[in-house]
Protein backbone atom coordinates (compact mmCIF):
# COMPACT_ATOMS: atom_id res chain seq x y z
CA UNK A 1 0.00 0.00 0.00
CA UNK A 2 2.82 2.24 1.01
CA UNK A 3 4.41 1.19 -2.27
CA UNK A 4 1.42 2.59 -4.34
CA UNK A 5 1.63 5.85 -2.72
CA UNK A 6 4.53 6.75 -3.44
CA UNK A 7 4.30 5.33 -7.17
CA UNK A 8 1.25 7.75 -7.21
CA UNK A 9 3.23 10.96 -5.72
CA UNK A 10 6.18 10.20 -8.64
CA UNK A 11 3.81 10.55 -11.69
CA UNK A 12 3.24 13.53 -13.91
CA UNK A 13 1.59 16.10 -12.28
CA UNK A 14 -0.49 17.13 -15.30
CA UNK A 15 -1.57 13.13 -15.24
CA UNK A 16 -2.67 13.26 -11.68
CA UNK A 17 -4.67 16.47 -13.07
CA UNK A 18 -6.56 14.86 -15.33
CA UNK A 19 -7.47 11.56 -13.46
CA UNK A 20 -8.99 13.72 -10.48
CA UNK A 21 -12.63 13.80 -10.41
CA UNK A 22 -14.42 16.44 -12.08
CA UNK A 23 -15.77 17.60 -8.86
CA UNK A 24 -12.64 18.08 -7.27
CA UNK A 25 -11.10 19.85 -10.56
CA UNK A 26 -13.44 22.54 -10.02
CA UNK A 27 -12.88 23.04 -6.38
CA UNK A 28 -9.36 22.62 -6.99
CA UNK A 29 -9.84 25.92 -9.59
CA UNK A 30 -11.66 27.82 -7.68
CA UNK A 31 -9.08 27.45 -4.54
CA UNK A 32 -6.52 28.72 -6.81
CA UNK A 33 -8.33 32.14 -7.84
CA UNK A 34 -9.65 32.67 -4.49
CA UNK A 35 -5.71 32.27 -3.32
CA UNK A 36 -5.16 34.86 -6.49
CA UNK A 37 -8.02 37.57 -5.31
CA UNK A 38 -6.18 37.14 -1.85
CA UNK A 39 -2.48 38.14 -3.18
CA UNK A 40 -4.18 41.09 -5.26
CA UNK A 41 -6.72 42.33 -2.61
CA UNK A 42 -5.61 45.75 -1.36
CA UNK A 43 -4.27 45.88 2.32
CA UNK A 44 -4.64 47.87 4.80
CA UNK A 45 -0.87 49.13 4.87
CA UNK A 46 0.21 52.41 4.30
CA UNK A 47 1.28 53.64 0.86
CA UNK A 48 4.90 54.23 0.03
CA UNK A 49 5.62 58.36 -0.51
CA UNK A 50 6.63 56.55 -4.39
CA UNK A 51 2.42 55.83 -4.72
CA UNK A 52 -0.08 58.28 -4.12
CA UNK A 53 -4.00 57.24 -3.83
CA UNK A 54 -6.07 59.28 -6.03
CA UNK A 55 -9.76 59.32 -5.69
CA UNK A 56 -11.51 59.65 -9.26
CA UNK A 57 -15.14 60.94 -9.68
CA UNK A 58 -15.72 60.45 -13.10
CA UNK A 59 -19.22 60.87 -13.77
CA UNK A 60 -18.41 64.36 -12.73
CA UNK A 61 -15.64 64.79 -14.76
CA UNK A 62 -17.69 63.69 -17.98
CA UNK A 63 -20.81 65.68 -17.17
CA UNK A 64 -18.64 68.90 -17.41
CA UNK A 65 -18.57 71.25 -20.65
CA UNK A 66 -15.48 71.09 -22.67
CA UNK A 67 -14.38 74.41 -23.25
CA UNK A 68 -12.41 75.38 -25.86
CA UNK A 69 -10.44 78.43 -25.95
CA UNK A 70 -10.36 80.47 -29.11
CA UNK A 71 -7.57 82.91 -30.49
CA UNK A 72 -9.03 86.33 -31.14
CA UNK A 73 -10.61 86.75 -34.95
CA UNK A 74 -8.28 89.24 -36.76
CA UNK A 75 -11.18 91.33 -38.93
CA UNK A 76 -10.14 91.64 -42.33
CA UNK A 77 -10.33 94.86 -44.07
CA UNK A 78 -13.47 95.99 -45.82
CA UNK A 79 -11.97 97.24 -48.36
CA UNK A 80 -8.22 96.72 -50.16
CA UNK A 81 -6.49 98.58 -53.38
CA UNK A 82 -3.65 98.52 -54.69
CA UNK A 83 -2.66 101.98 -55.83
CA UNK A 84 -2.65 102.02 -60.18
CA UNK A 85 -1.51 104.89 -62.06
CA UNK A 86 -4.50 107.52 -61.96
CA UNK A 87 -5.65 107.01 -58.96
CA UNK A 88 -6.74 110.06 -56.25
CA UNK A 89 -7.23 110.10 -52.60
CA UNK A 90 -10.90 111.05 -53.12
CA UNK A 91 -11.65 108.22 -55.64
CA UNK A 92 -9.91 105.77 -53.19
CA UNK A 93 -11.84 106.97 -49.88
CA UNK A 94 -15.16 106.58 -52.89
CA UNK A 95 -14.62 103.01 -53.81
CA UNK A 96 -14.23 102.07 -50.01
CA UNK A 97 -17.52 104.07 -49.04
CA UNK A 98 -16.04 106.66 -47.27
CA UNK A 99 -17.34 109.84 -47.18
CA UNK A 100 -15.35 112.82 -48.05
CA UNK A 101 -15.93 114.62 -44.34
CA UNK A 102 -13.97 111.29 -43.38
CA UNK A 103 -11.12 111.70 -45.90
CA UNK A 104 -10.57 115.28 -44.59
CA UNK A 105 -10.05 114.26 -40.92
CA UNK A 106 -7.97 111.71 -42.10
CA UNK A 107 -6.09 114.75 -43.65
CA UNK A 108 -6.07 116.39 -40.88
CA UNK A 109 -4.45 113.64 -38.87
CA UNK A 110 -1.61 113.17 -41.53
CA UNK A 111 -0.75 116.59 -41.10
CA UNK A 112 2.22 115.49 -39.06
CA UNK A 113 3.37 112.22 -41.59
CA UNK A 114 1.63 113.75 -44.78
CA UNK A 115 2.06 110.17 -45.52
CA UNK A 116 -1.09 109.97 -48.02
CA UNK A 117 0.74 112.24 -50.43
CA UNK A 118 3.56 109.98 -50.81
CA UNK A 119 1.36 107.13 -52.06
CA UNK A 120 2.76 105.67 -55.12
CA UNK A 121 1.44 103.30 -57.69
CA UNK A 122 1.70 99.58 -56.65
CA UNK A 123 1.77 100.50 -52.30
CA UNK A 124 -1.26 99.41 -51.09
CA UNK A 125 -4.05 100.99 -49.00
CA UNK A 126 -7.18 99.30 -46.38
CA UNK A 127 -9.84 100.43 -44.76
CA UNK A 128 -11.54 98.67 -42.39
CA UNK A 129 -15.59 99.88 -41.53
CA UNK A 130 -17.11 99.43 -38.53
CA UNK A 131 -21.09 98.07 -38.10
CA UNK A 132 -22.73 101.66 -38.73
CA UNK A 133 -20.50 102.02 -41.64
CA UNK A 134 -17.61 104.73 -40.02
CA UNK A 135 -14.23 103.98 -40.63
CA UNK A 136 -12.45 102.74 -37.81
CA UNK A 137 -8.93 102.22 -39.05
CA UNK A 138 -6.99 102.85 -42.49
CA UNK A 139 -3.90 101.36 -42.94
CA UNK A 140 -0.95 102.18 -46.01
CA UNK A 141 1.07 100.18 -47.04
CA UNK A 142 4.21 101.26 -48.59
CA UNK A 143 6.70 97.92 -48.42
CA UNK A 144 7.21 95.21 -46.03
CA UNK A 145 9.37 97.79 -43.47
CA UNK A 146 6.91 100.49 -43.66
CA UNK A 147 3.25 100.83 -42.96
CA UNK A 148 1.41 103.69 -41.67
CA UNK A 149 -2.28 103.18 -39.96
CA UNK A 150 -4.73 105.36 -38.52
CA UNK A 151 -6.79 104.63 -36.29
CA UNK A 152 -9.99 106.28 -35.01
CA UNK A 153 -10.56 107.91 -31.54
CA UNK A 154 -13.39 107.21 -29.66
CA UNK A 155 -14.92 110.54 -29.82
CA UNK A 156 -14.25 111.47 -33.65
CA UNK A 157 -11.28 112.52 -34.84
CA UNK A 158 -8.19 110.11 -35.90
CA UNK A 159 -4.45 108.84 -34.67
CA UNK A 160 -1.69 108.48 -37.19
CA UNK A 161 1.66 105.84 -36.25
CA UNK A 162 4.05 105.32 -38.68
CA UNK A 163 5.60 101.30 -38.41
CA UNK A 164 8.88 101.12 -39.67
CA UNK A 165 10.89 97.88 -39.41
CA UNK A 166 14.79 97.87 -39.57
CA UNK A 167 14.95 94.49 -41.59
CA UNK A 168 17.88 92.85 -42.67
CA UNK A 169 20.68 94.44 -45.06
CA UNK A 170 22.64 92.72 -47.57
CA UNK A 171 25.39 93.61 -50.10
CA UNK A 172 25.39 93.73 -53.82
CA UNK A 173 27.34 94.84 -56.49
CA UNK A 174 26.95 96.27 -60.10
CA UNK A 175 29.56 97.33 -62.44
CA UNK A 176 29.31 98.15 -65.56
CA UNK A 177 31.11 99.78 -69.07
CA UNK A 178 29.52 103.31 -70.43
CA UNK A 179 28.17 102.89 -74.07
CA UNK A 180 26.40 105.78 -74.32
CA UNK A 181 25.56 108.00 -71.47
CA UNK A 182 26.43 107.44 -68.18
CA UNK A 183 22.23 107.27 -67.21
CA UNK A 184 21.39 104.39 -70.32
CA UNK A 185 24.65 102.48 -69.39
CA UNK A 186 23.96 102.47 -65.42
CA UNK A 187 20.23 101.75 -66.49
CA UNK A 188 21.52 98.99 -68.35
CA UNK A 189 23.30 97.37 -65.39
CA UNK A 190 19.92 97.57 -63.43
CA UNK A 191 20.87 100.49 -61.07
CA UNK A 192 17.05 102.52 -60.53
CA UNK A 193 16.48 105.87 -61.93
CA UNK A 194 16.67 107.21 -57.91
CA UNK A 195 20.03 105.70 -57.14
CA UNK A 196 21.62 107.19 -60.86
CA UNK A 197 20.45 110.23 -59.73
CA UNK A 198 22.10 110.31 -56.44
CA UNK A 199 25.39 109.58 -57.82
CA UNK A 200 25.12 112.07 -60.85
CA UNK A 201 24.37 114.40 -57.50
CA UNK A 202 27.27 112.89 -54.95
CA UNK A 203 29.58 113.55 -58.10
CA UNK A 204 28.59 116.67 -59.66
CA UNK A 205 31.18 118.28 -58.38
CA UNK A 206 34.33 115.96 -59.24
CA UNK A 207 33.09 115.22 -63.04
CA UNK A 208 30.86 116.45 -65.88
CA UNK A 209 28.51 113.85 -66.62
CA UNK A 210 27.81 114.50 -70.32
CA UNK A 211 31.10 115.54 -70.99
CA UNK A 212 34.36 113.89 -69.20
CA UNK A 213 33.20 109.83 -69.91
CA UNK A 214 34.06 108.02 -72.85
CA UNK A 215 33.21 104.49 -74.58
CA UNK A 216 34.90 102.17 -72.55
CA UNK A 217 35.18 103.70 -69.08
CA UNK A 218 33.94 101.43 -66.21
CA UNK A 219 31.70 101.87 -63.02
CA UNK A 220 30.80 99.90 -59.88
CA UNK A 221 28.80 100.50 -57.78
CA UNK A 222 28.20 99.17 -54.25
CA UNK A 223 24.78 98.76 -52.98
CA UNK A 224 23.24 97.68 -49.43
CA UNK A 225 19.53 96.29 -49.77
CA UNK A 226 16.61 96.20 -47.48
CA UNK A 227 14.64 92.88 -46.61
CA UNK A 228 11.94 92.09 -43.59
CA UNK A 229 11.55 88.34 -43.60
CA UNK A 230 13.45 87.60 -46.71
CA UNK A 231 11.04 90.04 -48.95
CA UNK A 232 12.53 92.69 -50.76
CA UNK A 233 11.48 96.05 -49.33
CA UNK A 234 12.62 97.76 -52.87
CA UNK A 235 14.86 100.05 -50.20
CA UNK A 236 18.72 100.38 -51.06
CA UNK A 237 21.32 102.83 -49.90
CA UNK A 238 24.50 103.28 -52.02
CA UNK A 239 27.52 102.79 -49.71
CA UNK A 240 30.22 102.74 -52.90
CA UNK A 241 30.75 104.38 -56.17
CA UNK A 242 33.54 104.10 -58.42
CA UNK A 243 34.16 105.52 -62.08
CA UNK A 244 37.01 104.87 -63.60
CA UNK A 245 38.09 107.26 -66.85
CA UNK A 246 41.38 105.87 -68.10
CA UNK A 247 44.54 106.92 -65.25
CA UNK A 248 41.73 108.84 -63.71
CA UNK A 249 39.04 107.60 -61.58
CA UNK A 250 36.64 109.34 -59.13
CA UNK A 251 35.42 107.75 -55.76
CA UNK A 252 32.21 108.08 -53.20
CA UNK A 253 31.86 106.04 -49.95
CA UNK A 254 29.56 106.53 -46.97
CA UNK A 255 30.95 106.94 -43.66
CA UNK A 256 29.77 105.35 -40.76
CA UNK A 257 28.17 108.97 -40.23
CA UNK A 258 26.02 108.50 -42.74
CA UNK A 259 27.61 111.34 -44.92
CA UNK A 260 29.92 110.22 -48.26
CA UNK A 261 33.17 111.62 -48.48
CA UNK A 262 35.85 110.66 -51.55
CA UNK A 263 38.90 108.32 -50.40
CA UNK A 264 41.01 111.09 -49.32
CA UNK A 265 38.11 112.08 -47.04
CA UNK A 266 36.99 115.46 -48.06
CA UNK A 267 33.37 115.75 -48.59
CA UNK A 268 31.04 115.30 -51.16
CA UNK A 269 28.26 116.78 -49.74
CA UNK A 270 28.03 120.29 -48.91
CA UNK A 271 27.91 121.82 -45.10
CA UNK A 272 24.31 122.62 -44.20
CA UNK A 273 22.93 125.63 -42.91
CA UNK A 274 20.60 126.01 -39.75
CA UNK A 275 18.20 128.05 -41.27
CA UNK A 276 15.70 128.06 -44.10
CA UNK A 277 15.82 131.96 -44.37
CA UNK A 278 18.04 134.34 -45.55
CA UNK A 279 18.48 136.23 -42.07
CA UNK A 280 16.95 135.27 -38.44
CA UNK A 281 13.51 135.27 -37.32
CA UNK A 282 11.37 134.84 -34.20
CA UNK A 283 10.49 130.64 -33.18
CA UNK A 284 7.18 130.97 -32.76
CA UNK A 285 6.90 127.18 -32.15
CA UNK A 286 9.52 124.49 -31.27
CA UNK A 287 10.17 121.45 -32.72
CA UNK A 288 8.56 119.25 -29.90
CA UNK A 289 7.43 115.31 -29.73
CA UNK A 290 4.83 115.99 -27.27
CA UNK A 291 3.25 119.53 -27.96
CA UNK A 292 -0.34 120.27 -26.81
CA UNK A 293 -1.54 121.36 -30.29
CA UNK A 294 -3.06 124.92 -30.13
CA UNK A 295 -5.93 124.25 -32.60
CA UNK A 296 -7.05 120.53 -31.91
CA UNK A 297 -6.16 120.20 -28.08
CA UNK A 298 -4.57 116.90 -28.67
CA UNK A 299 -1.01 116.00 -27.39
CA UNK A 300 0.36 115.66 -30.97
CA UNK A 301 4.11 115.51 -32.40
CA UNK A 302 5.67 119.41 -33.76
CA UNK A 303 7.86 117.56 -36.12
CA UNK A 304 9.10 121.07 -36.96
CA UNK A 305 10.54 124.26 -36.10
CA UNK A 306 8.22 127.57 -37.17
CA UNK A 307 9.65 130.62 -37.82
CA UNK A 308 7.20 133.67 -37.56
CA UNK A 309 7.61 135.47 -41.23
CA UNK A 310 5.75 137.55 -42.96
CA UNK A 311 3.84 136.20 -46.10
CA UNK A 312 6.07 136.27 -48.92
CA UNK A 313 9.26 136.38 -46.92
CA UNK A 314 11.76 134.19 -48.98
CA UNK A 315 12.61 130.84 -48.08
CA UNK A 316 15.91 129.14 -48.62
CA UNK A 317 16.99 125.36 -49.15
CA UNK A 318 19.37 124.25 -46.58
CA UNK A 319 21.42 122.15 -48.77
CA UNK A 320 21.71 120.79 -51.82
CA UNK A 321 19.51 118.51 -53.07
CA UNK A 322 16.31 117.44 -55.52
CA UNK A 323 13.10 119.06 -55.42
CA UNK A 324 10.78 115.64 -55.01
CA UNK A 325 7.55 117.09 -54.15
CA UNK A 326 5.57 120.72 -54.79
CA UNK A 327 2.30 119.81 -53.88
CA UNK A 328 -0.77 121.67 -52.15
CA UNK A 329 -2.50 119.71 -48.99
CA UNK A 330 -5.34 121.40 -47.05
CA UNK A 331 -3.98 121.69 -44.12
CA UNK A 332 -0.17 121.40 -44.71
CA UNK A 333 -1.16 124.46 -47.42
CA UNK A 334 1.12 124.44 -50.01
CA UNK A 335 5.00 122.46 -49.45
CA UNK A 336 7.99 121.92 -50.96
CA UNK A 337 9.79 118.57 -50.07
CA UNK A 338 14.13 118.30 -50.90
CA UNK A 339 16.45 115.41 -50.77
CA UNK A 340 19.17 115.99 -50.53
CA UNK A 341 20.30 112.48 -50.70
CA UNK A 342 19.46 108.93 -49.48
CA UNK A 343 19.55 109.93 -45.52
CA UNK A 344 18.50 113.53 -45.38
CA UNK A 345 15.51 115.48 -46.55
CA UNK A 346 13.58 118.85 -45.75
CA UNK A 347 9.92 119.89 -45.89
CA UNK A 348 9.12 123.87 -45.75
CA UNK A 349 5.16 123.89 -45.51
CA UNK A 350 2.44 126.98 -45.49
CA UNK A 351 4.10 128.81 -48.20
CA UNK A 352 2.68 131.27 -50.47
CA UNK A 353 4.32 130.37 -53.74
CA UNK A 354 6.42 127.91 -54.48
CA UNK A 355 9.51 128.93 -57.11
CA UNK A 356 10.60 125.72 -57.96
CA UNK A 357 9.47 122.64 -59.53
CA UNK A 358 9.21 118.53 -59.17
CA UNK A 359 12.77 117.24 -60.06
CA UNK A 360 14.68 120.82 -60.14
CA UNK A 361 18.22 120.09 -58.76
CA UNK A 362 18.89 123.16 -55.72
CA UNK A 363 22.17 124.26 -54.26
CA UNK A 364 22.01 125.60 -50.73
CA UNK A 365 20.94 128.50 -49.89
CA UNK A 366 18.93 129.25 -53.43
CA UNK A 367 15.62 130.35 -52.88
CA UNK A 368 13.34 127.92 -53.44
CA UNK A 369 9.62 129.86 -52.09
CA UNK A 370 7.84 132.31 -50.44
CA UNK A 371 6.48 132.12 -46.85
CA UNK A 372 2.65 132.30 -46.23
CA UNK A 373 0.08 131.37 -44.06
CA UNK A 374 -2.07 128.21 -46.32
CA UNK A 375 -3.72 125.57 -44.78
CA UNK A 376 -4.25 125.18 -41.32
CA UNK A 377 -2.49 127.79 -39.55
CA UNK A 378 -3.52 130.62 -36.75
CA UNK A 379 -1.28 133.14 -38.30
CA UNK A 380 1.63 133.59 -41.15
CA UNK A 381 4.44 131.33 -41.06
CA UNK A 382 7.06 129.01 -41.90
CA UNK A 383 7.20 125.59 -40.71
CA UNK A 384 10.74 124.13 -41.11
CA UNK A 385 11.50 120.09 -41.07
CA UNK A 386 14.74 117.82 -41.25
CA UNK A 387 14.57 114.47 -41.40
CA UNK A 388 17.25 111.75 -41.25
CA UNK A 389 16.74 108.37 -42.23
CA UNK A 390 13.39 109.19 -42.88
CA UNK A 391 12.75 110.58 -38.98
CA UNK A 392 11.70 114.04 -37.93
CA UNK A 393 14.75 115.44 -35.52
CA UNK A 394 15.13 119.03 -34.36
CA UNK A 395 16.43 121.07 -37.48
CA UNK A 396 18.26 123.64 -34.67
CA UNK A 397 20.36 120.80 -32.83
CA UNK A 398 20.50 117.61 -34.88
CA UNK A 399 23.98 116.73 -35.48
CA UNK A 400 23.96 117.29 -39.57
CA UNK A 401 26.98 117.74 -41.81
CA UNK A 402 28.64 120.90 -40.85
CA UNK A 403 31.75 120.71 -42.15
CA UNK A 404 33.87 119.68 -44.83
CA UNK A 405 36.29 116.94 -44.08
CA UNK A 406 36.88 114.60 -41.68
CA UNK A 407 38.96 115.12 -38.22
CA UNK A 408 42.44 112.95 -38.23
CA UNK A 409 40.64 110.28 -35.71
CA UNK A 410 38.07 109.31 -37.85
CA UNK A 411 39.97 109.61 -41.13
CA UNK A 412 41.75 107.00 -39.63
CA UNK A 413 38.83 104.51 -39.43
CA UNK A 414 37.16 106.01 -42.76
CA UNK A 415 40.29 104.62 -44.48
CA UNK A 416 39.81 101.27 -43.24
CA UNK A 417 36.48 101.56 -43.95
CA UNK A 418 37.59 102.33 -47.55
CA UNK A 419 39.94 99.67 -48.07
CA UNK A 420 37.17 96.93 -47.11
CA UNK A 421 34.38 98.24 -49.46
CA UNK A 422 37.35 98.49 -52.47
CA UNK A 423 38.38 94.41 -51.66
CA UNK A 424 34.69 94.33 -51.95
CA UNK A 425 33.99 96.01 -55.16
CA UNK A 426 37.01 94.32 -56.76
CA UNK A 427 38.68 97.69 -56.70
CA UNK A 428 41.64 97.53 -54.40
Amino acid sequence: MQTEKMSWLSVNPMMRLQALPTIHKSLLCASVLLIGAAVLWPSSQQFSPQRVPLQLDVDSILSQPVTTVMAPAIMAPSFVQTIAPGDTLSALFSRAGVDQQTMYKVLEADLDVLALDTLMPGNRISFWLDDQGNLSKLELHFNAARQVVFSRYPEGGYEVKEINLPGDWQDRIISGSIHGSFYRSAEKVGLSAAEIQRIEMLLKDKLNFARDLRAGDSFSVLLNDQFVAGESTGVSRILGVSLNMGRHHVTAFQNSDGNFYDENGQSLVRAFQRLPLLKKYRISSAFNRHRHHPVTGRTSPHNGTDFATPVGTKVVTTGDGVVTRVTNHPYAGKYVVIEHDSKYTTRYLHLSKALVHKGQRVSRGQVIALSGATGRITGPHLHYEFHINGHPVNPMTAKIPMAGHLSAQDKRTFEKLVAMRKRVMNLG
